[in-house]
């Protein structure tokens, strides 16, 4: 009889174990994405302009503000919205093993990448572009990068696409990243850097840099940037995308666009449709 009443008691102190584990893994990330605690969310950390730590710890670009807009119309604070670097090979796999909530990381929406996670948006239609000196005036078309050296950050396809493709005689010069890309383009070591047209503007409007490049606005491919999401979240995809077309609607998605790439000229396409992804 002793033994069934500690076998009660202790049952008892399970069930309650449990359901305190249970509230408090709510805490961190609400699964149904309808705020009431923190959240955790992917992007990219290394990306003036669109996702970028800065020296005091903060957080800043283009890709955090639409980040930071969907968090608080899905019901969370600023202060409770933890960032975290999602690198590009990282992104499929962050999502599916819920580390965050969603991804906002110059996530281009493609087939292959469907088959994986799901996607809200667009919410920026960003095209494959160069950048060249602003004195320089020889490179007008994608053709005139023949005979070029064109900087190809290691790992990237975008200057391969445009020597197989555009400018077979291009010489392309590999440098380890964008801000060594744009050193040498400063000291006439390369003539052009060619990757997406919103990354390039987001380093050419550093404050270090301003006045120093141009886009050629070649438009060489479309890239739809979604927020990437768990496969088959259908409810937090419909409020992602409620909380997009408010944010366009009301201006602020305007006022992030100038905020962030307006010191570089960026001539950007205008907010895409929710849903329309431009091939």
């Amino acid at each position: 009889m002793q033994l069934r009443k500690v076998t009660a008691a202790s049952a008892a102190v399970l069930a309650l174990a449990l359901t305190a584990t249970a509230c408090g893994s709510d805490d961190k990330d609400d699964a149904a994405g309808s705020g009431g605690g923190k959240i955790t969310i992917g992007i990219k950390i290394d990306q003036p302009g669109l996702g970028l730590k800065t020296p005091d710890g903060k957080f800043a670009g283009f890709d955090v503000d639409v980040a930071t807009y969907v968090a608080k119309e899905l019901g969370y604070d600023a202060k409770n919205i933890e960032f975290v670097e999602t690198k590009s090979a990282d992104r499929e796999t962050a999502i599916e093993r819920g580390d965050v909530k969603f991804i906002a990381a110059t996530y281009s929406i493609n087939d292959e990448r469907l088959q994986k996670v799901d996607f809200a948006g667009p919410y920026l239609l960003a095209h494959q572009d160069v950048l060249v000196r602003a004195d320089d005036n020889s490179i007008k078309t994608p053709e005139d990068l023949n005979n070029k050296n064109l900087c190809s950050v290691t790992g990237s396809t975008s200057a391969k696409n445009v020597k197989e493709k555009l400018a077979p005689k291009a010489e392309l010069q590999n440098y380890g990243g964008y801000s060594e890309c744009l050193t040498g383009l400063e000291n006439k070591a390369i003539d052009a850097l060619t990757t997406d047209d919103s990354i390039l503007a987001g380093y050419a409007a550093q404050e270090a840099h301003k006045g120093k490049f141009k886009l050629a606005g070649f438009k060489m491919t479309n890239e739809n940037y979604g927020i990437g999401l768990k496969k088959g979240d259908a409810e937090l995809k419909k409020k992602i995308n409620a909380a997009l077309t408010k944010m366009v609607s009301d201006g602020s998605w305007d006022k992030a666009v100038e905020a962030h790439f307006g010191p570089a000229n960026y001539k950007n396409d205008p907010a895409p449709k929710i849903g329309n992804v431009v091939k």
